[in-house]
């Protein structure tokens, strides 16, 4: 053997960050792009859902509320069950692929939705659409297995910014389009964009993926599983913390009118008043999403993390004191703006946890902890608020989140 294949064959396999160095950042733009469009078009149907629900044929005002809760739960519900399959796939097959399914996918369903003819049909396509799309969860793998460890942070805080605008500007897209262009037709609109984020990530989106090295450093890393064991707690640690965060988010959605109404806000503007409030915790996230990412750069995920959970459950409380509305506009954008550090971090952590073979799994697992705290977030609000009044739902959410911390600070013991 020569000397040059010598020194190839003692070289080691370049992993799929190093592979991919020249790659991520143009992929993160894309990335954005794409997670923006879709969120738009998944969230802009907020403020319309009920008159579409009555559209197609539903009548008491019971029933319109109770199948709107239904087909808006449908998608996060569907994407909770997916991600950690779309995740293991993104490890076996490469992440771009993934992308493409789901951008395709979320078009064609995001078009189907406007020609639904009854409401059974509206839930099975939201459902549907939360298992075959999840753009942004896919972009969540993508970035956070690409970008450098050491820049990972702010990566994933730049991506989260953009899903949090999509989310923030979606319901106000909603409320004036269908006026323009029919409820049926804001659906059309909304899987063209998907589209035009699908083309993007086609033609755009560049990615090395070798499916033989990798299986081949997958069975490489088959040796050092029960060293991974000891990772079991922190990554558990990890995806209670990433369900928190949008449980603590959404613990307040199904009570958020009835106590803005207590606040002596007067009923013509009520709807209006509460639908800006609830816009306000995403705002503050996208005002500190990107520089917390980077500062968990800096300092470590870890301390960030502990830092902002326990800042969010300190911002809980002062909501169930508020008089007036703008007081709690104004600490939903405090709570955003602590949240906001958490996603960025544990997407870092979960490739210190496993062999990089497995990241893209690990975060698929996240994502469905997320879409989880999506669902329960709402029932428990709801379940708090009924039972015990609507001030203990903000103690409640604030004493989860401080044992949240509680738990992530034993889970940095752990990992030390």
């Amino acid at each position: 053997m020569s000397t040059l294949e010598s020194s190839s064959a003692d070289t080691p396999a370049l992993g799929y960050a190093e592979r991919n160095t020249l790659y991520w950042r143009r992929n993160l733009v894309v990335c954005v792009f794409g997670s923006f469009t879709t969120l738009v078009s998944l969230s802009m149907l907020l403020p319309f859902l009920p008159l579409y629900v009555r559209q197609l044929g539903v009548s008491s005002q019971a029933a319109v509320i109770q199948w709107s809760g239904i087909a808006f739960s449908a998608t996060f519900l569907g994407t909770a069950v997916t991600a950690p399959i779309w995740g293991r796939l993104a490890d076996r097959f490469g992440r771009k692929p993934m992308l493409v399914r789901a951008a395709i996918g979320m078009a064609i369903v995001m078009s189907l939705i406007g020609v639904a003819h009854n409401v059974y049909e509206l839930v099975a396509l939201r459902l549907v659409a939360g298992l075959v799309g999840g753009y942004a969860s896919a972009s969540t793998v993508m970035v956070g297995t690409q970008a450098p460890r050491e820049r990972a942070g702010w990566a994933l805080g730049i991506l989260s910014t953009g899903a949090l605008a999509g989310n923030l500007i979606g319901p106000l897209v909603g409320g004036f389009l269908p006026g323009w262009i029919g409820i049926r037709g804001t659906f059309f609109a909304g899987g063209a964009m998907i589209a035009v984020a699908a083309l993007g990530t086609i033609f755009i989106v560049k990615e090395d993926f070798d499916a033989q090295r990798d299986a081949k450093r997958r069975a490489q890393h088959v040796a050092s599983a029960s060293a991974q064991r000891a990772n079991v707690g922190v990554v558990a640690a990890l995806l209670v913390t990433a369900m928190m965060v949008l449980l603590a988010n959404m613990s307040i959605e199904p009570i958020i009118t009835v106590y803005i109404s207590s606040l002596h806000v007067d009923a013509a503007h009520l709807a209006r008043v509460a639908g800006a409030v609830m816009a306000c915790s995403a705002l503050g996230s996208m005002l500190t999403a990107a520089r917390l990412g980077a500062l968990a750069d800096r300092i470590g995920s870890w301390r960030v993390i502990i830092g902002c959970l326990l800042l969010t459950g300190l911002a809980m409380i002062p909501q169930a004191f508020v008089t007036h509305w703008w007081q709690l506009a104004g600490l939903r954008v405090v709570m955003g703006m602590t949240l906001a550090g958490l996603l960025p971090s544990i997407g870092k952590l979960a490739r210190h946890c496993v062999d990089e073979s497995s990241t893209g799994r690990l975060l698929g697992w996240l994502q469905s902890a997320q879409f989880s705290g999506q669902v329960i977030g709402p029932l428990i609000g709801g379940f708090i608020g009924v039972r015990l009044g609507l001030h203990a739902v903000f103690f409640a959410t604030g004493a989860l989140l401080v044992s949240c911390a509680l738990l992530a600070q034993w889970a940095h013991r752990r990992a030390r």
